[in-house]
């Protein structure tokens, strides 16, 4: 290992990572590594750690390659291995157009819940394809402290319970993931939103993100939300044949969810690079000990 690691910094509606450009996937990076690199106080600070490879080196991506050169191996901020992250996606899109690897316009980026289409646009933001919802059926219920919730379970590649509540305190401080029940509909854990409405087809969430905590943002969250809001106001795509946007307001800024007729989902945010520096290697493998 080099005595100093590259590394950026970026965040999409203050989802904030810490960016390892690793193309050839040389840098180990353990569970402890990574909870060492996104510890606010002793490392560098942040919600997760995106690591840049070619989808042709790692071992987890090699059968994308064909369709995206490029895979993001997302970790949460604990350490553990995430499916998806859609703010994420759109840093990451950001950061191979900083790096020169891609220009304004479309790509594909492998994650582990599949290959995604990007838009990079010349204004800024950058447009995801986040797939199609799953609505597993049976009834989940979210709770914090004496307070519970109907949710609506919707899967983005990876899984959320969706509550609609009356205010966005009721859900507390989120530092600990919110009790559901049955347990079985989460085995695996779960990231949960908490909505309330703020005009026709405009909402506002907070989320508690496994692995993660409470942040700022959530883009497959956000994506959940607004496929549970269509629903609740009886919305549906696919029946009506016309597509359905919602705004969805997150406390890092504003994130624009689009559903398809075709189920396909589209979400609409910023994508911002804000530092780049070097790790001392030394330091992240005492700290990952």
């Amino acid at each position: 290992m080099s005595t100093r690691i590259a590394f950026l910094k970026g965040h999409g509606t203050e989802n904030d990572f810490v960016i390892i450009p690793d193309p050839e996937n040389t840098v180990e990076l353990s569970p402890a590594a990574v909870a060492a690199l996104c510890d606010r106080r002793a490392g560098i600070g942040g919600d997760g750690v995106l690591h840049v490879v070619r989808s042709a080196a790692h071992p987890e991506a090699r059968e994308m390659a064909a369709e995206a050169e490029w895979f993001m191996d997302y970790r949460n901020g604990d350490g553990s291995i995430a499916e998806m992250c859609g703010n994420g996606v759109r840093v990451f899109a950001r950061y191979l157009q900083h790096a020169g690897h891609v220009t304004e316009g479309d790509l594909a980026i492998a994650t582990r819940g599949g290959v995604k289409t990007v838009h990079l646009a010349k204004d800024g933001d950058v447009t995801v394809g986040m797939g199609r919802a799953r609505l597993p059926e049976g009834e989940v219920t979210v709770s914090v402290g004496r307070h519970s919730w109907p949710a609506r379970n919707v899967n983005m590649g990876n899984p959320h319970a969706v509550a609609f509540v009356d205010d966005l305190a009721d859900a507390g401080d989120l530092y600990s993931p919110p009790p559901f029940s049955p347990a079985a509909a989460y085995p695996d854990g779960v990231n949960v939103e908490f909505v309330v409405d703020r005009g026709p087809r405009h909402v506002a969430m907070r989320v508690h993100e496994r692995g993660a905590g409470e942040t700022r943002s959530c883009g497959t969250g956000a994506c959940a939300v607004a496929v549970a809001a269509a629903r609740r106001d009886g919305a549906d795509p696919s029946v009506s044949g016309s597509p359905v946007t919602y705004t969805v307001d997150v406390p890092g800024g504003t994130l624009v969810i689009t559903e398809r007729p075709d189920g396909e989902i589209e979400m609409t945010g910023p994508a911002v690079i804000v530092a780049e520096g070097a790790i001392d290697a030394e330091w992240l493998e005492t700290a990952a000990g």
